[in-house]
């Protein structure tokens, strides 16, 4: 039987008009693929996209896949389509015990307005980001943990340890904690975080932790923040990956949704704070039709503002696993160029 909050879940709709967000035009094509370089940290896949600006150019982190883990890439591009890689800047360190197998950078601290250029902001004269780390060889294997890294020059990243563990959340996040999201307003730091639970048929779903000095932090006690919805919705099983940008004085958090079916969509979450977002009713970023770069998944965003048009990167998937096609695409709400 489902909860009252469920049900709510299920029901609610955005505060903000959703036009404000809608990227229907899509590129069509993957602006960033595996490399297929045999020994390449990023040979087989490229996934989970984090967009910038810095010195003029755009940046993306992003993470690639070798079939023994996950490490970090970064790439850089002048406009949003073109993109060069620049090498793996988190790497796997055989003598850490949380990062031996596994280190996914997803964000660094940066300007907070969805409709800013997106430039990094810089913490105590660094750059700070934000990674998970899984604790087994393989393809997310294992209750990862979430942890902090700085940086003075976006390619030489210094480690923290974790900062956020399963084991002391609660049981919504005791399978692990997925793909974190760091943004610092007036002072306080929110970490968003989307977490698993134990059943081999898991569910995920988004949650926030804060902090004021980057050393302790509280799980705010309304966790998860995103709940997963009723029967039928398009985030029945997973409502994973936050994006959280502020839209003036509201929130909007993107984030991907896994229906029952095993479609992976981007959808929107806006609210007065970052406590209560309620959910957009529709889909942000649908599934392609067959044949499409995203015909499989279209999800995991990360959204950026230029030339007066929002850009939505997103992964996209086509195939089906293990023979499928992972990489990096974008929708906007003008037309590409």
């Amino acid at each position: 039987m489902l909860t009252r909050r469920q049900l709510l879940a299920g029901a609610v709709a955005s505060l903000a008009p959703p036009t404000r967000y809608r990227t229907p035009f899509k590129y069509g094509k993957l602006v960033l693929s595996a490399s297929k370089e045999k020994g390449a940290f990023d040979s087989l896949t490229v996934d989970c996209p984090f967009v910038f600006r810095h010195d003029g150019h755009f940046y993306m982190t992003y993470v690639g896949y070798d079939g023994a883990g996950y490490q970090t890439g970064l790439a850089r591009s002048s406009n949003l389509l073109d993109w060069s890689r620049l090498g793996c800047i988190l790497k796997r360190d055989p003598a850490s015990p949380i990062t031996r197998h596994n280190v996914a950078m997803n964000w660094i601290v940066r300007e907070n307005q969805l409709r800013s250029p997106g430039e990094l902001k810089k913490i105590d004269g660094q750059f700070l980001g934000v990674y998970h780390a899984y604790p087994n060889a393989g393809l997310e294997s294992g209750p990862a943990v979430i942890g902090l890294c700085w940086s003075r020059d976006l390619m030489n990243w210094q480690r923290e340890a974790p900062c956020l563990r399963p084991e002391d959340g609660a049981a919504w996040e005791r399978g692990g904690l997925y793909k974190p999201c760091l943004v610092e307003d007036r002072g306080t730091y929110y970490l968003f975080y989307n977490a698993k639970t134990t059943e081999q048929h898991w569910h995920e779903q988004t949650g926030v932790a804060t902090s004021t000095d980057l050393k302790n932090w509280k799980r705010y006690g309304g966790n998860p923040i995103i709940i997963n919805g009723g029967p039928g919705s398009w985030d029945e099983r997973f409502a994973s990956d936050p994006c959280v940008l502020l839209d003036d004085a509201s929130w909007a958090m993107f984030y991907f949704g896994l229906d029952a079916a095993g479609k992976a969509r981007d959808l929107l979450a806006v609210g007065p704070d970052p406590f209560h977002p309620k959910k957009a009713a529709e889909i942000m970023i649908d599934v392609g039709p067959p044949g499409s770069v995203d015909e499989t998944y279209a999800h995991k965003p990360s959204v950026i503002w230029h030339n007066g048009a929002l850009c939505h990167f997103y992964c996209a998937v086509s195939g089906k696993w293990p023979h499928e096609t992972r990489g990096i695409s974008v929708a906007c709400s003008k037309r590409i160029q």
